[in-house]
């Protein structure tokens, strides 16, 4: 599931759409978060150097980890770091967030800070500025692609540090102008959701098209050390898909962290499983008893013919000789064949009334 949602970011928006955008929650129940965020990134950096993704690159704005990070990280994938400046550009705002710093070096207290020399990395001077951020971010991307039809994509490492220098509105406008420029094909960032109150979070998933959720993993186990070692190597990941006809797809895998790296695999249901998740939450019984299904089927519905050999006849309530003489035996007839059915008798008022069916419904318009 988690390949389909990397699958997903690799084919981007299709022409006129806003690009396609990801938000991955965590909280400290299961500090996954940068781990998933990690493994997204590196797919999707594999797919865009490959040749196979609609991005032909890729910006990444730091800011909860250096450059030197994202470099160790590639080259422990298996990705070519050194072909990296063909179609991946840093934005670094760990460095030097608010530019204290480069006001130190000017002042000759420090020196000039290293930057990673393996990356293209361009350093950020003050975060608080979105509108410079926003204009650095297009500058990287259209120095990767041109300024065609050409696309690339969009990561965050952490929306969670960019809220702490900034207004949440402010960042949800930066998301959207992102989301809605011409030559971005994607999107995605993470957010450590018990950090933040449920409006904002709520506001980063309703412009996203996936929401990813790390969650702790469930147990029948209930010890609690159990549970809290099994927190810090296990989890679940809980994936919903905005699909362009409305449609929402929601699946879900269980993940284990071997030697810092992220292995998910699919969880097997069994039948009954799946059919208890399927019934929503209510406080009353939605299943049938054996008998229940029974007296059910045994229900004579409105309207349905059950004389199979009789004839139907339809009385339309006037009275005559013949119903009179014949009243009290077939009344008796019917109530002997017909025990336990209720009936309806209608009795017209007069004889000279008309059936309901044969009166004029105009009959009182002045025609």
């Amino acid at each position: 599931m988690a390949d389909a949602v990397c699958r997903v970011l690799r084919d981007g928006a299709l022409e006129g759409e806003h690009a396609t955008s990801l938000t991955i929650n965590d909280s400290v129940d299961s500090p996954f978060g940068p781990t998933v965020f990690d493994y997204v990134f590196t797919q999707l950096s594999s797919f865009i150097s490959s040749g196979k993704s609609q991005s032909r690159g890729i910006v990444l704005v730091t800011f909860s980890r250096s450059p030197s990070f994202t470099a160790e990280l590639l080259k422990n994938r298996g990705i070519d770091v050194a072909g990296s400046h063909e179609w991946l550009r840093v934005l670094d705002c760990y460095t030097d967030p608010l530019g204290w710093k480069e006001r130190l070096k000017d002042h000759g207290v420090i020196k000039t800070p290293l930057t990673e020399a393996s990356l293209k990395v361009t350093v950020c001077k003050d975060v608080r500025k979105l509108d410079d951020l926003f204009s650095q971010i297009l500058t990287l991307g259209k120095g990767l692609v041109g300024d065609g039809k050409n696309r690339f994509s969009v990561a965050i490492d952490s929306l969670t540090e960019m809220i702490r220098h900034t207004s949440l509105s402010s960042v949800a406008c930066l998301l959207s102008n992102l989301r809605s420029h011409a030559q971005v094909s994607s999107i995605f960032w993470l957010l450590h959701s018990d950090l933040h109150d449920l409006k904002a979070v709520a506001a980063f998933e309703y412009m996203s098209s996936m929401v990813a959720n790390v969650k702790p993993l469930t147990s029948e186990n209930t010890d609690k050390f159990y549970l809290l070692e099994q927190s810090y190597k296990r989890g679940q990941f809980h994936a919903s898909l905005k699909r362009r006809n409305g449609r929402v797809r929601v699946m879900r895998e269980e993940f284990s962290i071997e030697n810092s790296l992220i292995k998910f695999t699919s969880i097997a249901y069994g039948e009954n499983a799946v059919a208890q998740s399927l019934v929503p939450k209510v406080q009353f019984n939605l299943q049938l008893s054996d008998k229940e299904r029974s007296d059910r089927a045994k229900v004579v519905l409105p309207f349905e013919h059950q004389e199979t050999e009789k004839s139907v006849q339809i009385y339309d309530g006037r009275k005559s000789d013949k119903h009179e003489s014949n009243g009290a035996s077939v009344e008796k007839s019917e109530k002997q064949e017909d025990s336990g059915r209720g009936e309806i008798i209608y009795f017209r008022d007069s004889d000279d009334e008309m059936p309901d069916s044969d009166e004029d419904p105009d009959d009182d318009l002045d025609i």
